[in-house]
């Protein structure tokens, strides 16, 4: 049986390495241009108020239910 022994890089070289590999992948990334970022960012933004209305309106509707509705039930 043999045994080979490689040698490993030392940290400065696998650091610079990383960062090489990690710049090659970002050169591949289709980046969307400033319209698309603007369109995409105003649709979150407009999901996120539509969410938080709707769950502003659940809340009324469940604390008038909870709070006010079911003890009047019970002579509360």
């Amino acid at each position: 049986m043999t045994v080979v022994q490689v040698q490993k890089e030392s940290l400065p070289q696998r650091t610079v390495a990383f960062y090489q590999d990690v710049m090659a992948e970002m050169r591949k990334v289709t980046w969307p241009d400033a319209p698309q970022v603007r369109q995409l960012a105003l649709s979150v933004i407009a999901l996120s108020l539509f969410i938080g209305g709707v769950i502003a309106i659940m809340d009324v509707i469940l604390q008038q239910v909870l709070v006010r509705w079911i003890p009047s039930l019970f002579g509360g």
